[in-house]
Order: C-alpha cells, then sequence, then structure tokens
C-alpha cells in the first residue's frame, strides 16, 4: 500500500541464465579428375552432388541433436525430447475402447483430448495464454497424426478441421522423432509459441553450414565444410505441455 513516508519498494528482475555448449560437426568432400570427366559425361556434376550430400548430412546431424541433444559426458546440449526444463508427460484419456491411442478413439475423443491440452496450458501460464487467439505449435507423432483426419458422427467435419476453426493459429506438425518417443508410447507437445512477448522454446543454431577451406591437389581438390548449435532451450517451460499414450 502507498504511504506519503513509506519506503518505495523496487522492482527487480532474474539476471540468472541457462547455460548451452556449442556442438560443431564437420564434413566433406574430395572430387578427382578422371571422376569429374566421367560426371560431365552424364551430364552430372560430381561437386555439386558430393556439396548437396554433405549440406544434408550436416543438417541430419543438427537435427538429431534439436530433438536428443549430444552427450559428450561435460556438455550441455539437449534437445526437445530431453531438455532438462521440460514439463513431465500427461497421459491422454482413455476412450470407449479402452485405449488411449488414437487409432480407437472417436472424433469426440480426440478433440477432448486438445480441448484438455489447450486448457492445462491456459492455467498452467495463468490466462497468459489464449489459445483461441494466441500462436500455439502442436507436435505429434507421425503415426498418430492421420487420425487427425477422423470425422464427427455425422460425416460433416474432420477433427483437422475443427481445430483449425476453433483455433485459427494453431499450427500442427507430423513428428516421427514423436513416434514412441516415451517408453514406446507416441506423444505430442502444445508448445505457445511465446510469453510476454519472448520466445518459449527455440533452436540455437550458430551455423546452418559454413566453409572452412579449399584444398587444391595434383589430381583434383577437397572442400571441408562444418555446422554448429547450441541445441534447444526451453526457456519459458510454464509455455509447454507434453501429453503421452496417442
Amino acid at each position: 500500500p502507498y504511504g506519503d513516508y513509506a519506503n518505495t519498494h523496487n522492482a527487480d528482475w532474474n539476471p540468472s541464465y541457462e547455460r548451452r555448449t556449442i556442438v560443431r560437426f564437420e564434413d566433406g568432400l574430395t572430387v578427382n579428375r578422371l571422376e569429374e570427366a566421367r560426371a560431365a559425361r552424364i551430364n552430372m556434376n560430381s561437386a555439386e552432388e558430393k556439396r548437396a550430400s554433405v549440406a544434408e548430412s550436416l543438417a541430419i546431424a543438427m537435427n538429431e541433436v534439436a530433438f536428443v541433444g549430444y552427450n559428450n559426458g561435460t556438455n550441455r546440449t539437449y534437445g526437445i525430447l530431453n531438455d532438462p526444463n521440460l514439463p513431465n508427460y500427461v497421459t491422454v484419456a482413455t476412450g470407449s475402447a479402452s485405449g488411449t491411442a488414437w487409432s480407437t478413439k472417436t472424433f469426440d475423443e480426440i478433440v477432448n483430448d486438445f480441448k484438455v491440452a489447450m486448457s492445462a496450458l491456459r492455467v498452467r501460464t495463468g490466462n497468459n495464454f489464449n489459445p483461441n487467439k494466441d500462436a500455439v505449435t502442436v507436435g505429434i507423432a507421425s503415426s498418430s497424426y492421420d487420425y487427425l483426419q477422423a470425422m464427427n458422427s455425422l460425416g460433416t467435419t474432420s477433427v483437422f478441421e475443427w481445430l483449425k476453426k476453433t483455433y485459427p493459429n494453431i499450427r500442427l506438425v507430423a513428428v516421427p522423432e514423436f513416434d514412441g518417443a516415451n517408453s514406446t508410447s507416441n506423444v505430442m507437445y502444445f508448445i505457445a509459441n511465446s510469453l510476454g512477448g519472448k520466445k518459449v522454446a527455440g533452436h540455437y543454431i550458430q551455423d546452418v553450414i559454413r566453409l572452412l577451406g579449399v584444398e587444391q591437389h595434383a589430381k583434383g581438390f577437397s572442400e571441408a565444410y562444418s555446422n554448429a548449435t547450441a541445441g534447444v532451450l526451453v526457456g519459458q517451460p510454464l509455455g509447454i505441455v507434453r501429453y503421452s499414450g496417442i
């Protein structure tokens, strides 16, 4: 309460922050003269094909870190499946067929799983997230994703259509890495894109791909590339709920 002679209390902020460790990967290619000439005879460019393979190889490594992190025993590099700030999984409700998997659930039962999750996210954030207007990303195990096509009893609306209409800023993503992610159970994540103007979680990439150097040989040339990532950081765990058993 205000008082003319009372000392004013000062607001403050928490300057502590989470540390993460950057990991770097490398890959390269070598192209020889005869190889290059033979590829040209079939209208192919061996160097370009190998560069594309290098880029894909580095992207695969970075994507894997984004999900499961990278552990060399001493570093702190996590993924969206094992960041220490993540909340625990909650098992979705059992359906009328005595199972939790969407493959055994009706339209209404799958829709209810979404309603429960959205409500939990609203409550968890102290109503700082409104599912009816705020952007949210929902990652769904790939093998469960197509059950969003389940139709209502009238055959007029699918779960997918209902979600897009009810939550206009929802983004639905099929995620292969979520298949069997929790002790063989399929999972889904509800991630508010931001809270208070700050990102809830992010994949922190320092280098997508960097050319380290080119070396000429008597019979060809070599190229070396690298990338760098700090993995995923869940900065605001309040903005995430996780469900298992779908």
